[in-house]
């Protein structure tokens, strides 16, 4: 780099040096900085009496070492932040975990990064079949195989609902079902192939109960049996004496129906007694050995179901 003429005219005149003369010699026309003084340390101007003129050349050098100076600056800087950035890399590659477990770290010891993990149990995404619906055994004949006898319909020698308890008597059993029917509904236990009829009687206090059980092939017939007839015979001995027999005595009946059972009660006095629409103890009685008559059936085809899990499909 270069620089013009800038100062002013020089006279020859007493007390000026000749223009060729070492700026550095017999004065410094920069200030007092003597030999060596950086150019650039003093920005104050300079008058017509401050010596002699520049040296414009020595100028342009000092200012192109200092450019100089300030590029080896800048890319020596340049140079170590790379090398700092590079550090950083290096050192979050080395400690960074790239979570496969494992490994030897940057300063020669091993990592104690856990390994992968076990892998967990494996489950099929094949949902299993259904359980088998306890209905389904007790709706038709070709399901239902359990056995079939008056002591597992009626088990034990007693009955128990809530604080009530009633003593159990005779128990029967028939293929003809007809025969053990009152009424309308030996014709109906005929009309629908009844197979079979299980009967077994309850007392307590001068009341009884005569719960008989219809076996049928199928559901409907077991429904079409239930909806046109209940009288079912009355059941005695045991302790228990003849009741609801020969229109002497007035007695409830009723019918219901699970899957192919049909199942009818009498309920009346052993004595000389009505059951009236306001008798609670009579309704109450007769409604405990039906649901305990209901529970035994449903129970058939809970075994039956449960014992069919895991077994080969029908």
């Amino acid at each position: 780099m270069s620089f013009g003429q800038g100062g002013p005219p020089w006279g020859a005149g007493e007390g000026q040096q000749p223009r060729n003369q070492n700026p550095w010699q017999g004065g410094t026309p920069y200030g007092s900085g003597g030999p060596g003084h950086d150019p650039y340390g003093d920005h104050s101007a300079q008058g017509p009496d401050a010596g002699a003129t520049p040296d414009w050349a020595a100028l342009a050098d000092a200012s192109a070492a200092r450019a100089r100076r300030k590029r080896l600056l800048m890319i020596g800087g340049g140079a170590l932040a790379t090398v700092a950035i590079a550090g950083i890399v290096a050192t979050a590659i080395v400690t960074s975990d790239d979570g496969k477990g494992g490994g030897d770290r940057a300063d020669g010891k091993q990592s104690t990064a856990p390994g992968p993990s076990e892998p967990g149990p494996s489950f099929s995404s094949v949902a299993p079949p259904p359980p088998p619906n306890p209905n389904d055994f007790i709706a038709d004949e070709k399901k239902d195989k359990a056995p079939l006898t008056a002591d597992g319909l009626f088990p034990g020698d007693r009955i128990t609902a809530g604080d009530r308890s009633y003593a159990k008597g005779s128990t029967h059993r028939t293929g003809d079902c007809a025969a053990v029917a009152q009424r309308g509904l030996a014709a109906t236990l005929r009309a629908n192939d009844c197979d079979q009829m299980f009967r077994a009687t309850y007392h307590r206090d001068g009341l009884a109960v005569t719960v008989g059980i219809a076996v049928f092939g199928t559901t409907a017939e077991a429904q079409r049996a239930k909806e046109t007839s209940r009288n079912v015979a009355p059941l005695a001995g045991e302790g228990v004496p003849s009741f609801c027999q020969g229109g002497r005595r007035v007695c409830l009946f009723t019918s219901n129906q699970v899957g192919r059972y049909a199942y009818y009660t009498a309920t009346g006095y052993t004595g000389a007694k009505n059951v009236t629409p306001g008798d609670d103890r009579a309704y109450r009685m007769n409604n405990d050995v039906a649901d305990f008559v209901f529970k035994q059936i449903a129970a058939r085809g809970t075994a039956q179901a449960s014992a069919a899990v895991g077994g080969p499909a029908d």
